[in-house]
């Protein structure tokens, strides 16, 4: 059964202001400062367990926009996904900070070799950029794709 958010709420950044949403199972989805559709607005009423995630969370996102590699992270809800998806954003989690892989490297990595394009497209549904970091994925030869 896939989960839908339950609460949002702000985090404030450097790079402004991020909405972190959030179901019963963890984080479920993270929106840029800059989304502008489908942004959620931020909800008052929260229980502990999401204030407690929401902190791992708000801390994970101002190390990132600091460029450190976050200490922890929230758990992740990417029930969204089908099994394909989730399989390519647990892979994404592995890529170190600074460095990066090809859409065929992940495609490889999962053992679905010719699902390149399929890669591709889990990492532009990625309900939780930044902390799950599809843009270290590139495409063949370093090229810059034009993923959004």
């Amino acid at each position: 059964m896939k989960n839908k958010p339950v609460v949002s709420l702000a985090i404030s950044t450097t790079a402004g202001t991020f909405v972190a949403c959030y179901s019963d199972r963890g984080l479920a989805a993270l929106n840029f400062p800059t989304a502008k559709s489908g942004t959620t607005k931020p909800t008052a009423t929260a229980g502990a367990t999401i204030r407690q995630w929401h902190g791992l969370t708000a801390k994970a996102v101002k190390a990132i926009v600091a460029g450190k590699t976050p200490d922890e992270l929230p758990p992740l809800d990417v029930s969204i996904g089908t099994e394909f998806q989730q399989r390519v954003w647990e892979e994404l989690l592995w890529i170190p900070r600074g460095e990066t892989r090809s859409y065929g490297d992940i495609a490889r990595s999962i053992r679905k070799p010719k699902a390149v394009r399929a890669v591709g497209g889990a990492c532009g549904a990625n309900p939780i950029p930044l902390l799950i970091p599809c843009h270290r994925v590139i495409g063949a030869g370093t090229s810059v794709t034009h993923y959004a």
